[in-house]
C-alpha cells in the first residue's frame, strides 16, 4: 500500500491544500493529512476546529484520513507507515524551502517527498494572509471551503 503524509499546521486548510490532496489521490492508496501541533505556535483556529473542518471536506473520500501529531514529521511517517511526504508548491520560493526540508528528511530517514503544483488560481493563497484577512473581519470563503466550520 502506498501511503503518503500531507503534513502542515493547516491554520486554516485552504483551497490550495485541497487541490494538492485531489491530485495526490490519483497516486496514493491512502493519504493521511497530518495536522502538526507546535506548543510554541499561536494558532488562530484551535486544533479541534481544524480537524473538524478538514475531516468534513473529505468525509466522502475513504482514502483520506486526518490525524494530529506532535513530533518530527519523519517520525510520524514511521508511526503510520507512510513511505512518502506530500507537499504542495505555489512558487519558486516554496520550491527552495521544500527542497531543503526534503533533503534533510531523506538524510535522516528513507522517506521521499513528492511535490505537487497548486493550480495557478490558488498560487497566491497563503494561510498567513488568510488569517490576517479573517482577523480583520473580511470573508475568507474565496480561499477556504466551508470556513463557517472553523468558527
Amino acid at each position: 500500500m502506498k501511503r503518503g503524509l500531507f503534513p502542515g499546521s493547516f491554520d486554516p486548510f485552504t483551497k490550495g491544500h485541497e487541490v494538492v490532496i485531489k491530485k495526490a489521490l490519483h497516486l496514493f492508496d491512502e493519504i493521511v493529512i497530518g495536522v502538526g501541533v507546535n506548543s510554541t505556535k499561536n494558532y488562530l483556529f484551535d486544533t479541534d476546529k481544524r480537524l473538524f473542518h478538514i475531516r468534513s471536506l473529505f468525509e466522502n473520500k475513504p482514502k483520506v484520513k486526518v490525524e494530529v501529531y506532535n513530533k518530527l514529521t519523519v517520525d510520524f511517517c514511521k508511526d503510520i507507515d507512510a513511505q512518502f511526504i506530500i507537499r504542495g508548491l505555489r512558487d519558486s520560493k516554496d520550491y527552495e524551502y521544500e527542497r531543503s526540508i526534503a533533503h534533510m528528511n531523506l538524510s535522516i530517514s528513507s522517506i521521499e517527498t513528492v511535490i505537487f503544483l497548486t493550480d495557478p488560481e490558488y498560487s497566491a493563497i497563503s494561510s498567513t494572509i488568510i488569517r490576517e484577512i479573517h482577523r480583520n473581519g473580511a470573508a475568507i470563503d474565496k480561499f477556504v471551503t466551508n470556513p463557517h466550520l472553523l468558527v
